[in-house]
């Protein structure tokens, strides 16, 4: 897993649940991404000293608002890349 990737993942969950009129917590986000607990809290924590997200508020500042809505939702990387089958030579 990325931490990038999961900023983007959190980003858009974030800007969905605000423009909704929901403030999603911590196990809300842990559950919609289906990543672990540290992780995304590690991951909101860096979007918050980057000045993108509020953590005592739980909401997108305008910047970050306006970052998350330029991601659409099938351009998102995948969290978690499939596994490469590994082939045996006979």
């Amino acid at each position: 897993m990325n931490r990038k990737h999961l900023a983007q993942h959190l980003l858009f969950h974030l800007a969905q649940a605000q423009m909704n009129g929901d403030r999603p917590n911590l196990q809300e986000l842990v559950d919609e991404v289906r990543v672990r607990r540290g992780d995304v809290r590690a991951t909101l924590t860096i979007l918050h000293q980057q000045g993108l997200y509020d953590v005592v508020r739980r909401r997108l500042t305008l910047l970050g608002f306006a970052i998350a809505r330029r991601i659409e939702a099938d351009q998102l990387p995948e969290l978690r890349p499939k596994k490469l089958v590994q082939i045996k030579a006979a």
